[in-house]
């Protein structure tokens, strides 16, 4: 299976400037992850997860005066939609990372996480009618 099967096509873009405040209820909102930092000033294309949004406001920052930028990883691992879940899986292990923005062409078509590879490896699970109590 590839990942364009796994991924999911919300993609969440934000800018540098949004407060982790807004970065988390736009990310709760849509009941996703991660969100696509975009800053054409500098790096170009990060990712913030919810993870850093919690580390940040765990230590103690304010989530409505950090922005997004100081909590964006910009050493990023893009993916293809031409991937393996396994090519996936190996840089997810390897970086110690749990989403990958997916790439295609100039922008980001996707993102796929552990959690959409898991739910493609896992077999179906079929319920059983609970037995009547007798």
């Amino acid at each position: 299976m590839l990942v364009r099967d796994a991924m999911s096509t919300v993609v969440l873009t934000i800018g540098p400037t949004h407060t982790l405040r807004q970065a988390a209820r736009l990310m709760s909102a849509r009941r996703i992850g991660a969100a696509v930092v975009h800053d054409p000033d500098t790096c170009g294309l990060g990712i913030i997860t919810e993870r850093d949004i919690l580390d940040a406001v765990g230590s103690g920052m304010d989530p409505d005066r950090e922005t997004a930028s100081a909590h964006t990883t910009t050493d990023v691992v893009f993916a293809a939609p031409a991937w393996t879940l396994e090519e996936a899986a190996e840089a997810m292990t390897h970086g110690g990372f749990r989403h990958l923005i997916v790439l295609d062409g100039d922008g980001p078509v996707g993102i796929v996480s552990v959690r959409d590879i898991i739910r493609c490896w896992a077999p179906a699970r079929h319920r059983q009618p609970a037995a009547a109590a007798g």
